[in-house]
């Protein structure tokens, strides 16, 4: 006889078999017309897979979960089904549906649309459903204040990249700062300026090398907003004792404007970071490294030619302090050059609303608007 199927017993308090698996584990079971004693199936009739929690798909994933439930605030991807006590359980469906998102938005399509891509997932069943990469944009936006939010956020870029088009320095300004004003840093940030920036670059590489100099007015501006946003460095990690966020682009990488957000986003919630800029060269990136003792250290990458692996995983192998009491810095690797790179230990944000909430983590600190 089977050792697990001889510890089949009754679970107290219910009135379902159960069964003590090798591991030691209770399994609930059923016993077929014939007899034979099998794993009952799952307790949610649409898949017999078991709903995982955020901590388990965060994993799973590869994000934090600080970042599934910042997606399931903004854009409506949670889980279909919430437990009695309110806590998120994804069934295979919504892992699905988080899949499309984590693939959608490290390619580079913003989060918002992402999103409203992801969720056609869910309207297909698993024996018909697309294959990954291959899910088109919806043609119709679902309502509801994202959608609203998302629709306003395109109307306010279209009329940012029409001001940059004619540089119009002073409307791009106000832009920038009704943007700021009425979606805060981190939407402002993935709903506008990104957006508009894209689009730009975009019109630029198929123009034959004009409007290059409307990509450098608009990136000038968008630079001089999120300073103007950007509050004072953090002179300490206050109660935490932990070092200050290291942000960096590597060498020869020129684009740093996710780090000037990310700068910008970190400040307002007093945590400490040090900005280094643009094309760090490694000797420099390494002297900073052992001088400050990070807590984390932030590398860009725009493209791969530029996202050096060896650099980042001598970041990341570098110790100090005391012996017994030697500390790491936590990396990430931030970046489309990064894409298809192995990770190995290190993290990769798919967004600045991700990273933002990683790092704030680590602090202690609990950004505006994030559900306990």
């Amino acid at each position: 006889m089977d050792p697990s199927e001889a510890a089949r017993t009754t679970e107290p308090g219910t009135a379902e078999p159960v069964r003590t698996t090798e591991s030691g584990t209770a399994e609930p079971v059923r016993t077929t017309e014939s007899g034979t004693v099998e794993p009952a199936l799952s307790a949610e009739p649409w898949t017999a897979e078991p709903a995982l929690t955020t901590g388990a798909l965060a994993r799973r994933l590869g994000v934090s979960p600080t970042t599934l439930r910042s997606w399931d605030r903004r854009y409506g991807i949670g889980p279909a089904a919430r437990t009695d006590g309110r806590h998120r359980r994804w069934t295979p469906e919504d892992v699905t549906v988080l899949e499309a998102m984590c693939r959608l938005t490290a390619s580079g399509v913003p989060p918002a649309e992402a999103a409203r891509t992801a969720r056609q997932e869910r309207a297909y069943p698993a024996s018909v459903r697309r294959p990954p990469g291959r899910t088109p944009v919806p043609a119709a936006r679902p309502a509801g204040t994202g959608a609203v939010l998302s629709a306003e956020a395109r109307q306010e870029g279209r009329g940012l990249a029409r001001a940059a088009v004619r540089l119009d320095a002073p409307a791009v300004e106000e832009r920038l700062e009704t943007a700021m004003d009425r979606y805060g840093l981190l939407t402002a940030w993935q709903e506008v300026m990104v957006p508009t920036l894209h689009a730009v670059g975009r019109k630029w590489a198929s123009s034959g090398d004009r409007y290059v100099e409307v990509e450098h007015l608009l990136s000038w501006h968008v630079s001089t907003a999120l300073r103007r946003h950007t509050r004072r460095p953090v002179a300490t990690a206050g109660t935490t004792g932990a070092g200050p966020v290291l942000l960096a682009c590597v060498p020869g990488e020129q684009h740093t404007l996710p780090l000037e957000a990310l700068n910008a986003a970190l400040s307002r919630l007093g945590v400490p970071a040090r900005m280094f800029g643009a094309a760090v060269p490694a000797e420099a990136l390494l002297a900073a490294v052992r001088r400050l003792g990070p807590a984390a250290v932030v590398l860009w990458a725009q493209a791969r030619s530029t996202a050096s692996l060896p650099l980042a995983e001598h970041v990341a192998a570098m110790e100090w302090g005391v012996k017994g009491a030697r500390a790491q810095p936590l990396m990430m690797l931030a970046g489309p050059g990064w894409s298809g790179r192995p990770a190995r230990g290190m993290l990769r944000p798919t967004a600045l609303e991700e990273a933002v909430g990683t790092l704030a983590d680590a602090y202690g600190v609990t950004p505006p608007g994030t559900p306990a």
